[in-house]
């Protein structure tokens, strides 16, 4: 059975696509793992990291998306299978010379199920359908994708399977989140972050589980679904970097950050770095980036490409353990 994890926030721009990315690719390359990407923001940003915009829009032609798991609940008549599931979609491989011996890494264990700019519409259709009972209905429509996992059988397919969340909380992103084991905060160190991130926290804990095992105590039986998902930690991003540390604003947000949350905060920080960008738009994680022009200086010389390295094995670690 596969560990499911969620990556949400209230908040865009926090690097929510950039840090599951790099948590797909990092747990099939370092650790040899199975991983699915299911990318569940309209804005289709994982599905375009991952697949390039070419093969990103000849998949939305072919209506190969997440957006095909939902079209059941609108249309009974309408099937979909693991055909949505574009594999091996990152085919880049490198030597890693870390441990004392080298290792030829790949991506061909991580796959994607791509989303489209449409399941901003499918969200709405939704949200504006019903089926029969009108408990039923709240809670079918909230479980398509545990549904779609069982049925196809992914979760004895995969290690790791990695949900990408838009920047709400509606009934496309608590799809993932009852189906997941647990979830992942990504933070930005600003004063809106130490305001969010306990919202979000709160609202998981006592709103939208506690909501979630309301509806199933009344609903068809879903073996995928998770009762209590669980904070797996706080990861901190696009940390700007001075002379002799952080700058001063960040370094007082951190710090805020560390008071409130402690160990739910995971290291290593991740620095702010225009290589990664970069690095994304030539459809290549950080780890093997060293043709692109910024890489010396932005990345390699940084070390950014080994912070994700950590910080893939503080998430492993710590989602193992759920």
């Amino acid at each position: 059975m596969a560990k499911r994890i969620s990556i949400i926030n209230f908040k865009g721009g926090v690097g929510k696509t950039t840090l599951a990315f790099h948590l797909g690719t990092g747990l099939a390359a370092f650790h040899n793992k199975r991983v699915l990407l299911i990318d569940m923001d309209h804005q289709s940003s994982l599905s375009i990291v991952c697949l390039g915009a070419d093969r990103w829009s000849e998949a939305v032609d072919k209506k190969q998306t997440v957006d095909e798991i939902f079209r059941p609940f609108v249309n009974p008549s309408h099937q979909v299978g693991d055909e949505i599931i574009i594999r091996s979609p990152v085919k880049d491989s490198f030597w890693d010379y870390s441990g004392g011996q080298s290792h030829n890494c790949t991506y061909n264990s991580m796959d994607i199920a791509p989303a489209s700019l449409g399941l901003d519409d499918t969200e709405i259709e939704l949200t504006a359908s019903h089926q029969g009972n009108a408990i039923h209905s709240e809670w079918n429509k909230r479980t398509l994708l545990c549904k779609w996992i069982e049925e196809t059988g992914v979760d004895d397919e995969y290690d790791y399977i990695v949900f990408d969340c838009p920047p709400a909380t509606k009934i496309v992103s608590q799809n993932a989140i009852a189906a997941s084991h647990g979830y992942i905060i990504p933070v930005v160190p600003e004063a809106v972050m130490e305001r969010g991130a306990p919202h979000l926290y709160d609202m998981m804990r006592s709103g939208i589980d506690t909501r979630l095992k309301e509806l199933a105590s009344m609903g068809e039986s879903r073996a995928i679904h998770v009762p209590d998902t669980e904070l797996v930690g706080l990861v901190i991003t696009s940390v700007q970097v001075a002379s002799r540390g952080y700058t001063i604003d960040h370094e007082q947000r951190i710090r805020s950050l560390q008071r409130r949350w402690g160990n739910a905060l995971m290291k290593p920080y991740i620095f702010h770095g225009t290589g990664v960008s970069s690095a994304l738009s030539a459809v290549r994680p950080v780890y093997n980036s060293r043709g692109i022009a910024s890489w010396s200086q932005n990345i390699g010389k940084r070390g950014i490409h080994k912070q994700f390295i950590n910080l893939t094995n503080e998430i492993k670690q710590r989602v193992d353990a759920l």
